[in-house]
């Protein structure tokens, strides 16, 4: 029996300009006819990725900067520069039975994403066959100095975030990882355009007699409410982890909890966007997750001068129609918290928690329990 955790959050952003396309303006979709903000699932995922592991003390690195960051540390360590060089292409090349292409500056051709302690594994192999390196060192097809075996398992090695997030590397055997979550982009809950902001920098040391600025030009923000999405296939989850129980837990509940708190860094210094959800909401599911972005697929229209409400009282009727539909099956458990709403009904989101962190709680208590019955 398949195993989900499905996160919804309703939230408030003022002017910001979290997730910018190719030209610097706020990314967009067309969704019910009518353009809306959008943030990629990759923004936000990227920054619950970081606090997932900071929470697990355990840094995975997504990167085409293996084989400089070993030269790096080989010249650090004394070695000449030219076999560092040599031996850090030797990372790539030896990963495997065909190992891993190379380009200019000796980055990768693909991204990588290991365990950052496998950079110093990595440095010490290198060491450890320093004699074949040297060996080898100028030879037109020197072919796979370092043992092909061990170079490929530092760069499968999995962290719980790899466990949580996937990672895909064809060019290696063995090392793709299948990823229990999922993220969907967020997208505000109404029609709404990016906006022109005209800004000028004034030069502190022009004289008093001198007008004008020192810098002038445009930027375009955006602001809305945003309907965000994310569920996790426990069953997955507790597979990449060998079936660890406790460490499935732990990482669900740490991933729940950036999913709610986090927030894309893009330009936070020129506006400050930190806000939280104004609601959450966490079902637990036995047969297949369940989005809500259907809600919205008509823009809500403001409240009051407002669309926050609206968006709310949306969800819970949408949610109210999914609940009839599926008969209330397949659903453990599910349940919300929010701000102090008297005007909307929120029960079809399931039972009320005063904080985040009692949602997460009752919800892993009941991911858990339907997690060792499917066992």
């Amino acid at each position: 029996m398949a195993l989900f955790l499905d996160l919804s959050a309703i939230q408030s952003v003022p002017t910001a300009n979290l997730n910018r396309d190719d030209l610097g303006s706020p990314k967009t979709v067309r969704y019910g006819n009518a353009p809306r903000i959008r943030v990629s699932s990759q923004s936000w995922k990227r920054v619950i990725r970081h606090g997932v592991e900071q929470d697990l003390g355990e840094k995975a690195a997504r990167t085409r900067l293996v084989p400089v960051r070993v030269r790096q540390a080989l010249e650090r360590a004394g070695w000449p520069g030219d076999l560092a060089e040599f031996a850090g292409s030797q990372v790539a090349a030896s990963a495997g039975k065909k190992g891993i292409g190379t380009e200019g500056e000796g980055h990768t051709s693909v991204l990588l994403f290991l365990p950052e302690s496998g950079l110093e594994e990595l440095v010490a192999l290198c060491v450890e066959h320093r004699e074949s390196l040297e060996g080898n060192l100028g030879k037109k097809k020197p072919g796979q100095v370092l043992p092909a075996d061990r170079v490929a398992e530092i760069l499968k090695r999995r962290t719980a975030s790899i466990s949580l997030l996937g990672r895909m590397l064809a060019e290696l055997p063995g090392a793709n990882v299948d990823g229990a979550a999922q993220v969907a982009h967020a997208f505000t809950t109404h029609a709404a355009e990016p906006q022109r902001d005209y800004f000028t920098a004034v030069d502190d040391w022009l004289g008093e007699a001198d007008t004008g600025s020192g810098h002038l030009n445009t930027s375009e923000f955006s602001a809305g409410v945003f309907y965000r999405y994310a569920t996790v296939n426990i069953t997955d989850l507790l597979t990449n982890l060998d079936g660890d129980v406790k460490a499935a837990r732990t990482v669900l509940g740490s991933f729940a909890e950036h999913f709610l708190l986090s927030l894309p860094q893009a330009k936070k210094n020129s506006t400050a966007p930190h806000t939280i959800p104004d609601l959450a909401y966490l079902a637990v599911r036995t047969q297949r997750p369940l989005s809500l972005a259907a809600a919205f697929e008509a823009p809500v229209k403001d409240s009051d001068g407002g669309f926050a409400r609206t968006s709310r009282a949306a969800l819970a009727a949408y949610a109210h129609q999914l609940n009839r539909l599926t008969g209330d099956r397949h659903r453990p458990f599910h349940g919300h918290a929010s701000v102090t709403d008297d005007t909307t009904d929120l029960a079809p989101l399931g039972v009320a928690h005063d904080s985040f962190y009692d949602l997460i709680d009752a919800a892993m208590a009941a991911a858990m329990t339907a997690a060792g019955e499917s066992a």
